[in-house]
């Protein structure tokens, strides 16, 4: 892989976290949409968010996202946006009562996976996700170690 370049999940993602699924076990997976300011949006579709260090977490029957980056806009140098401040998640009511009900749950936690633009709107996918103990993470790196031999031998075989 080139340097600078940065493997996506997906064609038309704009960021994916892809530590995420080496640290948790996702459960569940949804689909939000995103409040964002006129500058988030354009610095968005340059690229160069970053989820790593994101999660999302339920205030005042809300679901909010923090510490994602959007960079700032070049060309609006000075009506720009904060960097990493709060944004809010567009979701169902149906879907927040559902989530906070299994956040109460112990070690459930909300994790922003992938941001994309679906027709002309940004949204991200959070995952209500259970820690991996060093033991899961230990096993589900061998697990695709093995997975990834089977492939090769596969692979050859039919050579």
């Amino acid at each position: 892989m080139a340097k600078g370049k940065k493997r996506k999940v997906a064609p038309g993602d704009v960021a994916s976290n892809r530590t995420a699924s080496h640290k948790y076990e996702f459960l569940d997976k949804y689909e939000a949409g995103l409040v964002l300011q006129g500058t988030e949006v354009k610095a968005l579709r340059e690229s160069g968010a970053q989820l790593k260090d994101g999660f999302a977490s339920i205030r005042d029957g809300e679901i909010w996202l923090y510490n994602v980056h959007i960079p700032p806009y070049g060309p609006a140098s000075r009506d720009n946006h904060e960097p990493e401040r709060p944004r809010k998640l567009l979701l169902n009511r149906k879907e927040i009562d559902s989530i906070s009900g299994r956040t109460v749950e112990r070690g459930l936690t909300l994790v922003p996976t992938r941001l994309y633009f679906k027709d002309s709107r940004a949204k991200v996918e959070i995952a209500l996700a259970k820690g991996k103990d060093r033991f899961d993470k230990r096993e589900s790196l061998k697990r695709k170690d093995q997975e990834r031999d089977v492939q090769r031998a596969l692979r050859d075989a039919g050579r």
